[in-house]
């Protein structure tokens, strides 16, 4: 199956006959400046991550279009669930950097309600999210609500049992699921060419999924194709799996290197293919970008980096040697003098 295209690399439309989409400069202005925003959040909270204000950062770079473009296909009231880097998707949602960056600083769990944004809080365990998601539909379903509901992961996460089975038990139950991947070719260090054999989309349509693969450094397809398939499964089609072909241009995270198992030759031919740019060139070559754009655009950015930086640092660091206190009911000997050594190794650091 050919991934569906409607923007080249060069910047050029190309219509395609089955994902119509109504390409105005409303549209395309709004997701360049999403995707411009999510990125200057992704390159500020790395520079913060060195500077030791957070603790980790898995950056969203590169996958900006896969994000953007489908979430802004899906109703306010439709649930979301994502995994750990889908943070151009929870801007869009609403969320802000505060609540983006709490988690990371290392203060709780998540910084948001999952209920205001319809956006639940992010998984870190691989796959985790796919059952939560399915077992959602199903309550969905059962209540006879108008609602999709959307997942994301990555194609690290479709090799583990519980996406297997979600997506077995969502295509049994007939449930009103989307099952977005961002297959961004690399599983940490693991490449998908070793990591399976049979495209991902080919093994979603054998679980009996509506299955469809999309350029997903292609805003526009990825709009197209999104808002098809979840108008399909809005209607009773059941549930359906879009794998978005995209690149994960940084590290997994902070503390990976990519490149000590990747090339030089394969970034820069993603580079290329670069989600942001491709609509800049649109933009540029339809006459729908000038100066006061880019300039409103820039400030915005600007404005953006400065609160994020500002945010994060006013974040209190939290007294994490209360979680000592929940490991068992009753304390031991071993819990109370780990607890004591780690208050005495958090002193050391003080002035």
């Amino acid at each position: 199956m050919t991934p569906v295209q409607l923007l080249g690399a060069d910047g050029e439309l190309r219509p395609h006959p089955d994902w119509p989409l109504d390409v105005s400069p409303e549209l395309c202005r709004d997701f360049y400046r999403r995707m411009r925003l999510a990125r200057q959040l992704d390159q500020e909270s790395l520079a913060l991550q060195r500077q030791g204000e957070l603790g980790l950062w898995l950056q969203s770079l590169g996958q900006e279009a896969a994000q953007v473009g489908s979430i802004t296909a899906m109703r306010a009231t439709d649930y979301v669930f994502p995994s750990y880097r889908e943070h151009a998707a929870a801007l869009c949602r609403g969320i802000t950097p505060t609540e983006l960056l709490i988690q990371w600083r290392g203060n709780k769990h998540s910084g948001w309600d999952p209920d205001q944004y319809r956006f639940h809080i992010y998984t870190l365990v691989l796959a985790a999210q796919l059952p939560h998601a399915t077992g959602y539909a199903m309550g969905v379903q059962r209540d006879g609500v108008d609602e999709v509901v959307l997942t994301y992961f990555g194609d690290g996460a479709s090799s583990e049992g519980d996406a297997n089975e979600a997506f077995n038990w969502a295509a049994a139950a007939d449930v009103p699921l989307l099952f977005f991947c961002q297959n961004n070719q690399w599983a940490i260090s693991t490449p998908t060419r070793t990591q399976m054999r049979t495209p991902l989309h080919l093994r979603a349509a054998g679980f009996g999924l509506d299955a469809h693969v999309v350029d997903g450094n292609d805003v526009l397809a990825v709009h197209a194709v999104t808002s098809g398939v979840v108008q399909r499964i809005r209607s009773g089609g059941g549930p359906a799996f879009i794998e978005a072909l995209t690149y994960r241009m940084a590290g997994h995270s902070t503390s990976d290197d990519p490149g000590r198992y990747r090339t030089d030759s394969e970034l820069d031919s993603w580079r290329a293919r670069d989600p942001i740019a491709r609509l800049e060139l649109l933009l540029e070559k339809q006459g729908w970008m000038d100066n006061a754009f880019r300039a409103e655009i820039d400030e915005e950015c600007h404005t953006l980096a400065a609160t994020t930086r500002s945010v994060c640092r006013e974040l209190p660091l939290g007294d994490f040697s209360t979680l000592f206190d929940t490991v068992l009911a009753e304390p031991t000997p071993l819990l109370t003098e780990q607890r004591q050594r780690y208050r005495e190794f958090v002193a050391s650091f003080e002035d």
